[in-house]
């Protein structure tokens, strides 16, 4: 059986989404990060799933046959957390967060309490670098 991914582009709404952040600092925190990340990124952010913003999109296939699409960058203002979205594998990654501020990161996401804790400028190269990452391990076709 193929494997179904959950986290599809879609019409919703990236306003609305935002505004139904129930905290007040995390919904100024989205509306930050809306901005830097359309200005760096050059696209208009739509929803991916119930809860992503994401930016710009690529198309991927591994050597298993399994492909799909996926946003180049993104983000998400959780309860907890806000999760970043980034390049895995991007090899300058680490270097970079380790000039980002307070975060802590999982294999795909680099999750932040607020956007005081970090680097703007950081922030701003990580975009860039995982962009440039994908679209050179996933040329478009």
């Amino acid at each position: 059986m193929a494997y179904e991914l959950k986290t599809r582009e879609n019409d919703k709404s990236v306003i609305e989404f935002i505004e139904n952040v129930e905290s007040k600092k995390k919904r100024e925190d989205a509306y930050r990060l809306l901005d830097i990340f359309t200005e760096e990124t050059g696209y208009n952010a739509k929803m991916w799933g119930e809860s992503i913003i994401g930016f710009g999109s690529y198309h991927y296939k591994y050597k298993t046959g399994h492909e799909g699409d996926m946003m180049l960058v993104g983000f998400s203002p959780r309860k907890a957390k806000i999760s970043l979205y980034f390049a895995t594998g991007e090899p300058k990654r680490e270097e970079i967060l380790g000039r980002f501020g307070k975060h802590t990161s999982g294999k795909a996401c680099v999750y932040i309490n607020k956007v005081d804790d970090i680097d703007i400028e950081v922030l701003k190269e990580l975009i860039h670098e995982s962009i440039t990452f994908l679209r050179e391990t996933y040329p478009e076709q």
